[in-house]
Order: C-alpha cells, then structure tokens, then sequence
C-alpha cells in the first residue's frame, strides 16, 4: 500500500511537534487528522508542502505546517518538502521561478556577472524581487496542484492494482479448490465402480457355487 511507502520516509510525528518553529501552533498539532495516512491527507500535504518549498523566505517549515493544518493534509509530510529546496538546490530552482516570473511579467531578465558579490545582489533586489516572487508563487501553485493530482491519481492506481491482484487470488483458489473437488469426486466414482466390479465378481461366482456344488 502507498501508506507503508509514504510511512517510511515521513519524520517522526513527536519531532514534529516538539519542533521550536512549530510550537506556536500549540494544541492545534494534536488535532489527529493531521497524522493520518490516507489519500486525501497525502494529496493534500503534498500539494502544500511542495507549494512552501518554492517560496523565498525564511521559515518554510511554518509556513508549509500553517497551510496543512486548515486543509488537514499530513503534516510530516508537509513539513518534510520543503527541505527540497535546501543549498544545493536553491540556485537553480529559484533561476527557474527568476525567469518564469520575468516571462509572466514581460521584463528582461538579469544577466548574472562574472563575479556575485553582495553588493551586487543587494543592488539587485529591488530590480528582480517583483519577477522572482511571482514566478515562485506560480511556479509554487503548478507544482503543488500537480503533486496533489498525481498523488490522488498514483494511490487509486494502487489500490485498484491491490484489488484487482486479490481477485485473481481469490479466483485461482476458486478454480484450484473446484479442480481438487472434481479430483475427488471422480476418484470416488473410479472407487465405488471399483468396489462393485469385486462384488459383482463375487456375486457370479457365489451363484457359480450353488449351481455347481
């Protein structure tokens, strides 16, 4: 089941809440749809922990957990995505979000130089935040409807298959069991002639007896 595979990778339910950055929540994180595993919550943790990961600013995690617990997705999993964008993976993800908001908002995008300081990205920003932002949030929102889709669609799929394997199951048992019965049956048949065949004999030749004293 997609529930044993999403199982094993999902952080510990008690270093979720026992985290410092979530703790503002207070009791809403014992609230017990929020730890379930099934396709909805799936779906929907997956949707907005993917959508958090691709917003530019600090505290993803609170963010990813604020927007999980209204729609009751998983938490864990919700919370878990966004360290998909991480230091290795920041540069090119936020290119890509840079130059789908530069596109969406028709300006020319910015050339990196040979050598990034900070003064030169401090320059920057008030030049690019406009494009970058966007593309993030539509970026953010493709991305977390298509996890929410395939998720939906991938855990149908799934238990469509399990289902469909337990029927062959039952069906090969069916024909299996119906094949030992019409083994029996028949061995029961070659017995019962058997047995009359030796008292016919033995019939026959009681009468030979009485004629033949």
């Amino acid at each position: 089941m997609p529930r044993r595979m999403f199982k094993r990778y999902m952080p510990d339910p008690s270093s979720i809440r026992e985290h410092k950055s979530l703790r503002f929540f207070g009791k809403l994180l014992h609230d017990p749809n929020l730890w379930h595993l099934n396709r909805h919550s799936v779906a929907r943790a997956m949707g907005v922990g993917l959508f958090a990961a691709l917003i530019p600013i600090p505290m993803q995690m609170l963010l990813a957990a604020a927007l999980a617990i209204p729609v009751r997705g998983n938490l864990p999993i919700a919370v878990s995505l966004v360290w998909l964008t991480n230091p290795l993976t920041m540069p090119p993800v936020f290119f890509v979000t840079y130059m789908t908001g530069a596109w969406l908002m028709q300006v020319p995008p910015r050339t990196l130089p040979d050598e990034i300081t900070v003064d030169w990205v401090t320059g920057q920003l008030a030049t690019v935040w406009q494009p970058f932002l966007l593309g993030s949030v539509v970026c953010g929102v493709l991305l977390g409807l298509l996890a929410y889709c395939t998720t939906m669609l991938y855990w149908r799929w799934w238990v469509g298959r399990q289902w469909r394997r337990r029927q062959c199951r039952c069906a090969l048992a069916k024909a299996s069991g119906a094949h030992a019965a019409a083994a029996d049956q028949q061995a029961h048949t070659q017995h019962v002639e058997h047995g009359s065949g030796h008292q016919h004999e033995g019939d026959r030749r009681t009468d030979a007896d009485i004629r033949h004293p």
